[in-house]
């Protein structure tokens, strides 16, 4: 294990800017928000020996450099309403910004447990520019506040996310005030958690820093400890099995929480991966899910935990218009992807606590080659964690099909059902689907996968979606 590094952080003045805007107030839900800056010497490392598939890579400290990057934190107001539980997010830079996927699904949880959340700007893409798509990176968007931010590129990526997580151990460190974290969890969303897919097996071993991590959309393409992270558009031409990344290692030190839509699985063909459950490994898959879907790129700005039933069903609704691209197709629908990653975040934290855990689940049945999965005679996808949504449908809806430009390949897609299928499904109209949807919802429930505490939201955004779908789409012809 290596020797902590210090590392200098200091408070930035004023109110944090938010490039993406957030609709409800941190501060009238007992948190508070502020952004640091860190600085110090970073080493990046280099691989011993052969990268084996089965993910047991030997690493060893390689350069050193300097690095200044900015920390936003949110945590509890109030000291005794601290859990004790660190979110320490790998913020994902594929647009060209900073963003934060797995606050975006999971603040809700996060709040009403009292969970504290550090967002880390791990990457070069996110100071400097140079993601995936172009999008506003810090020093475009307020040269003035970050001009100052300098990061030697993301082979040092690795270890400036390990000297945060050091530093929110260290007593007196400014990041939590008065509190002190009992366990840290590393959570990343696809392209951050390809990286921390490398951490996990390279670095974690060396530094043993954090109590567990949480995967979300971890895509099939390796990245390595240079800091290189696979092609950049999966078409064609992608030799999945010559550059599939490694698996998690079976030996793996702190649990390991993988969860994946259909998106991820086949479009972005983490199914190549072939990644097993182990003693402190689960791999969670969500049919009718997408990489990213209206909860995510439309609700989540506004749901505070207060919004009213109606409310978020209209938010939840299939667009194809969004802020950052626009989509052929309707884009995904569904919120369970919110409402599971809730759950999955409450298993990892008892299991990283010494609990039992998460329950194991069954996969996606994938057609021949796992490029694309398995449907069901309305076409939703068959097999993985079962939930109302797709065994109780009002829509097909899929992590794939969908075409546009950018990253629109990753929103999935939300199309009718067919002709007349909701009249003959639901004969006795919306009494029938509720009543229905509420046992499938139930058995999700006793089976882990969704919170007891969301069922009460659930049932009524679903009772709102059923009069949001108009009759005449139950019999246009559906597009699947």
């Amino acid at each position: 294990m290596t020797t902590p590094t210090p590392i200098a952080i200091e408070e930035l003045p004023g109110t944090p800017p938010v490039l993406i805007p957030r609709n409800f107030d941190l501060e009238q839900l007992g948190y508070l928000e502020a952004e640091f800056e860190a600085r110090g010497q970073s080493q990046s490392y280099r691989a011993v020996g052969e990268q084996p598939r089965n993910g047991q890579i030997a690493a060893e400290p390689e350069e050193s450099a300097p690095f200044i990057t900015r920390l936003l934190v949110r945590r509890p107001a109030a000291e005794a309403n601290f859990s004790g539980t660190v979110v320490v997010e790998w913020l994902n830079v594929s647009g060209g910004i900073d963003a934060s996927p797995h606050w975006d699904f999971l603040h809700r949880h996060i709040i009403r447990r009292g969970d504290a959340w550090v967002g880390v700007s791990a990457q070069k893409a996110g100071i400097d520019g140079g993601g995936i798509t172009d999008g506003i990176h810090l020093k475009l968007y307020k040269p003035q506040r970050y001009g100052h931010l300098s990061h030697p590129g993301d082979a040092f990526s690795y270890d400036i996310f390990t000297q945060v997580g050091q530093a929110l151990r260290q007593s007196g460190s400014p990041l939590l005030g008065d509190l002190v974290p009992v366990r840290l969890l590393a959570a990343g969303e696809s392209q951050s958690a390809a990286f921390l897919s490398t951490y996990v097996n390279a670095i974690d071993p060396l530094v043993q820093t954090f109590d567990g991590f949480f995967l979300l959309g971890r895509p099939g393409v390796r990245t390595d400890l240079s800091g290189t992270f696979g092609p950049r558009v999966l078409d064609d031409r992608y030799d999945v099995m010559t550059h599939c990344p490694e698996q998690i290692r079976a030996d793996v030190r702190v649990p390991v929480l993988l969860m994946s839509s259909e998106s991820d699985v086949t479009v972005l063909r983490n199914a190549a991966i072939e990644q097993p459950d182990s003693a402190n490994v689960r791999v969670w898959e969500l049919p009718g899910a997408s990489h990213a879907d209206t909860y995510l790129l439309v609700a989540s700005r506004d749901d505070g935990g207060q919004l009213e039933p109606l409310e978020m069903a209209r938010m939840l609704e299939p667009i194809t218009e969004l802020v950052i691209t626009t989509t052929d197709n309707p884009i995904n629908s569904a919120p369970h992807q919110h409402y599971v990653a809730q759950a999955a975040l409450e298993h990892l934290d008892r299991w990283a606590g010494g609990g039992g855990p998460p329950p194991a689940a069954p996969r996606l049945a994938l057609g021949e080659g796992g490029t694309n999965c398995r449907r069901d005679e309305l076409g939703n996808a068959l097999g993985g964690i079962r939930n109302p949504w797709v065994d109780i449908p009002l829509r097909v809806l899929s992590g794939e099909g969908q075409t546009g430009q950018g990253l629109a390949y990753l929103f999935g897609t939300t199309f009718p059902l067919g002709p007349g299928a909701i009249s003959r499904l639901y004969p006795g109209g919306r009494d029938d689907y509720v009543s229905a949807f509420t046992a499938a919802l139930d058995q999700t429930i006793a089976a882990g996968f969704i919170l007891e505490v969301d069922r009460e939201e659930i049932i009524a955004v679903a009772a709102e979606t059923y009069n949001l779908v108009s009759p005449s789409e139950g019999t246009k012809e559906g597009s699947q």
